[in-house]
């Protein structure tokens, strides 16, 4: 890591998907997309995945969108969406490209983790893609199990899902 996570200027925000905080989010994760598979997948196709889901999805009762904000700025978020009864389906875990190896990732999946209990969840789901080395380690460091085989090449594989238990269940 290179510099701490300071959480005395964090403040985690639960917000609507509409609200400006949420679009640094948003805009750096469809210039990420195109960045790493617009080769892959065709170009145009992050703004097709950023609108799969229609935004009451990620609201109460269901749902939630999380942002960490450092001295105002938003730096990290994640949000979540149900997928099935007891499951909750974990989707645009983002840190902001000037503010990653800090740690906020590790606090964004604690922040959902703990708000997807609160609605009565009792699970998790998540993908990633192929070209997201970060994000699967993050997740195979943090308990997730993957259902992929782990020794494939990632460019073999469509997507990486990742499933975990949540505390107290």
């Amino acid at each position: 890591m290179s510099t701490p996570v300071d959480t005395e200027n964090l403040t985690v925000l639960s917000l609507p998907l509409s609200d400006h905080r949420v679009r640094p989010l948003l805009d750096e994760l469809a210039v990420e997309y195109e960045t790493r598979y617009a080769d892959l997948f065709g170009a145009g196709n992050a703004a097709a995945e950023l609108n799969k889901y229609p935004a009451e999805e990620f609201a109460a009762p269901d749902g939630a969108v999380l942002i960490i904000q450092e001295n105002g700025v938003s730096v990290a978020g994640g949000a979540f969406r149900r997928y099935s009864q007891d499951t909750a389906e974990f989707k645009r875990i983002w840190t902001h490209s000037q503010h990653r190896r800090r740690g906020l990732a590790r606090r964004v999946l604690a922040e959902l983790e703990a708000t997807a209990v609160d609605l009565g969840y009792s699970r998790v789901y998540l993908t990633t893609g192929p070209r997201q080395p970060e994000a699967r380690g993050l997740y195979l460091n943090t308990g997730y199990e993957a259902h992929f085989d782990v020794d494939a090449a990632p460019e073999t594989l469509p997507f990486l899902a990742f499933s975990k238990d949540l505390p107290g269940n």
